[in-house]
Parts: C-alpha cells; structure tokens; sequence
C-alpha cells in the first residue's frame, strides 16, 4: 500500500489515511486545546506525511515515522499560533496531587485535564513527558530558551496538579464523599 501510495496511487493514499487518522488525531489530541485545532494539526501532518512518503526508508516501523510527522506538525502549529510571552503567570499554589486522586482517575480523565492547559504549557509537557524530548531539544523545536522549558513543565506540573485536585474532589462532592 506504501509503495502504490508513493507513486501517487489515489485509492491507495485514501486507505493509508483511513488506516492512520485516529492514531494521528489521537497524537494531534495531545498537543491541541480542542478537537478543531486537533484536525488541523491532523490535516497538517497527512500532507506532511504524503509530500515525503519517498523519504520513509521501509525497514523501519511505520506508526513511530508517522507520529514524528504528527508531533512535528503539531510543532509548527504551536509556533504559527503561539503569539504569547515566553515567561507566563506564575502559579501560586504549590499543592501536592493526592494520591488517591490519580488512583481513581481514567486516562481519558487526565488527557482531558492536559487539554486545560495553557498552549505553551501543554506543549512543553507533551513533548517531554510523552515523546521524551530533553529541554535543550524542546528550546530548539519552540524556538524558546532551556531555561522556559523547564519553568513551563515545572508550572504545567503544578497546574495539573491542581487541576487533578480539583478533579478528584468534586467527583468525591458528587459521591457524598465529603
């Protein structure tokens, strides 16, 4: 399929995206506010993807070449739209996550809690924290200093820790828990 799609082969091009497009939204989920911004981001990486189909070298796994495309584009999305200061608000609360706040959340629960976060706090916890970028990596791909890396990880940390506080108690509210 691979090989018919790079000739051009329209049918074949057309099962290679009906193959991959919920793998390449749900990378494009991660890295977007919304399930819009996602699309694009998803629009963005199959063209990507079709423009250098001729540079996938076949001996290698197909999904990992793919989701680099993904998070590239995903990437450049964020620089097109970024507009925003490097140095972001200052979170004030230091809470620690409970525990058993993460115990009894689903991992739907959690994607959507990242999706809460600011553009360039959601970016820099995705790149580090699911693809494994190091922060020189993630200054050079943002275009941004090491230094605001690490400070926007360190505050989307504490966010989602509030985030996920504030998850867990209102579902314990709403159980008569409290």
């Amino acid at each position: 399929m691979i090989a018919k799609a790079r000739k051009g082969h329209r049918r074949s091009q057309t099962e290679l995206y009906k193959l991959f497009y919920s793998y390449v939204i749900s990378v494009a989920l991660r890295y977007s506010s919304n399930r819009d911004e996602a699309m694009e981001i998803t629009h963005d990486a199959f063209v990507k993807m079709f423009t250098h189909l001729d540079k996938y070298q076949t001996d290698q796994a197909f999904k990992p070449w793919l989701r680099k495309i993904t998070v590239n584009a995903a990437i450049d999305h964020f620089r097109k739209y970024k507009g925003m200061p490097n140095h972001l608000e200052v979170l004030e609360n230091d809470a620690r996550i409970n525990n058993d706040a993460l115990v009894s959340m689903e991992v739907e629960e959690i994607m959507k809690l990242i999706t809460m976060l600011s553009p360039a706090y959601r970016m820099v916890f995705s790149l580090y924290v699911v693809e494994g970028f190091n922060h020189q990596e993630i200054a050079e791909r943002l275009e941004i200093s090491i230094g605001t890396s690490k400070s926007n990880l360190a505050k989307a940390r504490m966010r989602l820790q509030q985030l996920v506080e504030k998850h867990y108690q209102s579902q314990n509210r709403s159980h008569g828990q409290f």
